[in-house]
């Protein structure tokens, strides 16, 4: 990295162009506006004694600051696949697998199949994405300001995350962006209360939570170091389960349904396993902005494919496979046997419980202790990104560094999932679904804008991430996501809202979710007009 530096306020003004305000301690940026680390420490204010004293003990200092090419020196393609690979090698997985049986009521073959072809279609965007982190060396909510633009991506994200401040259905607790946090320590709570009855869900959550904030407190080296062998033993430990549920004889083949009832099940189930697949796009490339800029986009692609890919099926078909064992009584929908009564009690921690406890005894226990600390994997990705995320919203927000924001967002998450852990199945399939929603929108606005009127990645100039006024103006993408959740809205079906769209899938009363279609194309096909307008406007 070379060329002339700029003066940079690291503690949140712009170091390029006219946007530079002049105020606050002055350091150094290059002139395509990336950051040299040491900028971090260069300075006597309280940010900078912050970031010296951390920086003793390995904590990453950067936060949504560019990384210069000189600093892009990760050239270890396998951990961009291990990132991935241990990230979804985990019981919330298997978690998603089993709605398909307990919740929307398919049967096997065609849970199976929506699982396949959602999962293949939900983590192309994630794959995507993930090679714009070698590219430019932004993180992935800072490109996309590319997309809505310097003010369109802060009211994209904050209204995310007031949306989700409504109430789920059956009194769930109140959903934030820290919601997908939430649902995997309620499912590692699980898991050791189905161990000892004696732990309480609140004690769980806080064991797990504590654990996976020590792992992202020291940022993306740490992350993908942890995330390189954490898939090992839960991968073991699965192919336990499924030797031991395969043995055990339990498996029922149920037959797929038809008319109505089953296009709804299925399109409402389709809509919970691609939130879950492609929920990682809003963070893809924030896992791949330490790679040089010269690795292969098709490496980085296939990478992360495989990492997704194999994981995603393998616990959310095993999840479809052990549910099909439960037994419920015809009249009072009451369980009939240990793998519902388990399932009823204690959820996805007792379903395994029946599983492994009969035949394995206290291994079996250890198991699934095993299966809850899983969890950390999963999280570490959410919550290093929350900080990141929460940066973009303002100036002042990205003046607070990054692990300060990681303790908060961890905070949060456990003061949601304290009160939400006895309403487990309602959070997880609300959310699942209303993540599909939004992240529907944002892929249709960012698609076209990449490959349509950016033409692809000689479009970008990144040097202007940090400058506004050179941005896209960002009103054609607010314009589209408006459209979006108007679309979303019109065709979802949850228990607390039905669209006139949805209403006619699926059983009355009940519908059929096809928000996140919808959601997709109004968003897609309002940004390909607004924008053409927008761009002969503003020539940006």
């Amino acid at each position: 990295m070379g060329g002339e530096k700029h003066l940079y306020d690291v503690e949140g003004h712009s170091p390029v162009g006219t946007d530079l305000e002049d105020k606050g301690l002055p350091v150094y940026a290059y002139e395509d506006g990336a950051v040299p680390g040491e900028s971090f420490v260069a300075g006597d204010t309280l940010y900078h004694k912050l970031q010296r004293f951390v920086g003793k003990y390995g904590v990453e200092q950067r936060g949504i600051e560019r990384v210069p090419e000189d600093e892009r020196t990760d050239t270890n393609l396998a951990k961009v696949g291990t990132m991935w690979l241990a990230a979804n090698m985990v019981v919330s997985s298997f978690a998603i697998g089993a709605l398909g049986i307990a919740v929307f009521h398919l049967g096997f073959v065609d849970a199976i199949l929506t699982t396949l072809f959602i999962n293949l279609l939900g983590i192309l965007p994630v794959c995507f994405f993930s090679t714009f982190g070698p590219v430019f060396g932004l993180r992935q909510m800072v490109l996309s300001r590319f997309f809505f633009g310097w003010w369109g991506v802060k009211i994209s994200k904050s209204t995310f995350l007031l949306k989700q401040l409504g109430r789920g259905s059956k009194g769930s607790s109140r959903l934030t962006r820290d919601s997908l946090m939430c649902i995997n320590v309620i499912v590692g709570a699980q898991l050791l209360n189905a161990v000892n009855n004696d732990v309480p869900g609140y004690a769980g959550i806080i064991i797990i939570a504590a654990a996976t904030f020590l792992v992202t407190l020291f940022g993306y080296k740490v992350v993908h170091y942890y995330e390189f062998y954490s898939w090992i033993p839960s991968f073991i430990i699965f192919l336990i389960v499924l030797g031991e549920f395969a043995h055990s004889g339990a498996f029922v083949n149920l037959p797929m349904h038809t008319g109505n009832a089953e296009a709804g099940s299925v399109l409402s189930y389709a809509a919970s396993v691609f939130g879950f697949a492609t929920g990682w796009t809003s963070y893809a490339a924030d896992y791949t902005v330490y790679q040089p800029r010269t690795v292969s986009r098709l490496k980085t692609f296939g990478w992360t494919w495989i990492g997704l890919i194999f994981p995603l099926l393998f616990t959310e078909m095993l999840g479809v496979a052990v549910a099909t064992a439960m037994t419920f009584d015809p009249e009072t929908f009451e369980p009939t046997n240990s793998y519902g009564i388990n399932y009823q009690k204690s959820g996805v921690g007792g379903l395994l419980a029946a599983v492994l406890f009969p035949p394995l005894g206290d291994f079996g226990r250890f198991c699934l202790v095993i299966l809850a600390l899983s969890i950390i994997a999963n999280n570490c990705p959410n919550i290093y990104s929350v900080g990141l995320s929460l940066q973009v919203l303002g100036r002042w927000t990205q003046a607070v560094p990054r692990f300060v924001w990681t303790f908060v967002g961890t905070l949060v998450y456990c003061a949601i999932a304290i009160p939400g852990y006895s309403h487990f199945e309602s959070v997880l399939e609300n959310f699942m679904l209303v993540i599909g929603y939004w992240l529907a929108i944002y892929e249709g606005i960012s698609l076209p804008e990449h490959f349509i009127f950016k033409k692809g990645f000689s479009g970008y100039d990144p040097a202007i991430y940090l400058s506004p006024h050179l941005l896209p103006p960002g009103i054609a993408a607010v314009l589209a996501f408006c459209f979006g959740v108007f679309g979303a809205v019109m065709g979802m079906a949850q228990v607390w809202f039905i669209g006139p769209i949805g209403k006619h899938i699926g059983t009355p009363g009940y519908g059929g979710d096809i928000g996140f279609p919808l959601a997709f194309a109004f968003a897609f096909v309002s940004y390909c007009v607004l924008r053409s307008v927008e761009k002969s406007k503003f020539r940006r």
